[in-house]
């Protein structure tokens, strides 16, 4: 990990609180809510949520739902002030590295067209767009773009 004292574990449900803040600094007119994040965590077997966290709080997180060969990136999201220190890469290589352990031969995924920094990430990371979802955030008409990235394959961020 490349945030000094930090250390990337399993979401706990301890957690929902600060992830729901989070959520809304982050993500303002797409935040999850409590009851989202409690739906999340307690119902859904076979996806795995993970979390960077130091001694003040939580700095990013992030999720991953395994379904066979193909593994769906839910979200990866980092605290403004923690951004810049590649927590975002770490927490979507352990994403990655879950999904391999589980089978899947494919990561994808869904980003907003209109964020630079998450884009950024992805292309990176190797991920390739595949199709584009007009209109498909709202409000606002932000398109999606939909990626995908084989997690077999030697890339960009493959060791």
């Amino acid at each position: 990990m490349s945030a000094g004292d930090a250390v990337l574990r399993d979401v706990h449900w301890t957690d929902v609180s600060e992830l729901a803040d989070l959520e809304r600094t982050i993500f303002a007119h797409d935040a999850w809510s409590e009851a989202s994040w409690w739906r999340e965590l307690a119902g859904r077997p076979r996806r795995d949520y993970v979390a960077v966290r130091d001694e003040h709080g939580i700095l990013g997180y992030a999720g991953v739902d395994h379904g066979g060969e193909v593994a769906d990136v839910m979200t990866v999201a980092v605290a403004p002030r923690a951004r810049g220190r590649a927590l975002g890469h770490d927490l979507l290589g352990e994403l990655e590295r879950r999904a391999l352990e589980r089978g899947a031969d494919w990561a994808m995924l869904e980003v907003r067209a209109d964020n630079a920094p998450a884009l950024g990430l992805y292309d990176r990371a190797g991920y390739v767009r595949l199709a584009v979802r007009r209109r498909y955030y709202q409000p606002g008409d932000v398109d999606a773009l939909v990626m995908r990235k084989s997690l077999r394959e030697k890339g960009p961020d493959h060791g």
